[in-house]
């Protein structure tokens, strides 16, 4: 995976007019129940967040990019735990980890609606969150909420330390 990572920075290094809509993809991907296990994006957004620093691409419309996406993806997390219920349970990882739903019930329960901010910044919560919140019908507005403002924080969180810490060292 690291080598991925590499490849996708490498690529926005060299075509900078790509680095919002990759930053989106990526969210996204990091972002969607199930497929977030599969490309873990993480890395290759920090990578990009430390070319926004030095590379004289710029930062606003990255982040939003960022963001979005990530918005986006819990939003579909969301919409499939909201539609197919305990049905996705049937579905791999869950299928072979059946524990998990009613751990992310008791989270949620827990948490409210702030389980959803929560989850956003630790990687096996991030993607399963919004699914179970979903499941168990959080309602939308709150869920949105959660989602849309957590979405633009866990993206600065990632991007404005490479963007805003290596301006001060150069």
């Amino acid at each position: 995976m690291e080598q991925y990572a590499e490849q996708i920075i490498d690529f926005v290094r060299t075509h900078h007019a790509w680095a919002a809509p990759i930053a989106g993809v990526l969210a996204f991907v990091e972002s969607l129940v199930f497929l977030s296990l599969i490309v873990p994006a993480w890395a290759a957004l920090i990578g990009i967040g430390a070319l926004l620093g030095v590379g004289g691409i710029e930062f606003w419309p990255v982040w939003v990019a960022a963001s979005i996406g990530a918005a986006l993806g819990d939003w579909v997390s969301y919409w499939l735990g909201f539609t197919f219920k305990h049905q996705i349970a049937r579905v791999w990882p869950l299928s072979r980890h059946p524990h998990l739903i009613p751990l992310g019930e008791n989270f949620i329960r827990r948490f409210g609606v702030f389980a959803v901010v929560i989850g956003r910044f630790f990687g096996p919560l991030r993607a399963s969150v919004p699914l179970v919140a979903g499941i168990f019908a959080m309602p939308w507005w709150q869920f949105q909420l959660a989602n849309f403002s957590s979405a633009f924080l866990w993206a600065a969180v990632l991007l404005a330390p490479g963007t805003f810490g290596l301006r001060w060292l150069v």
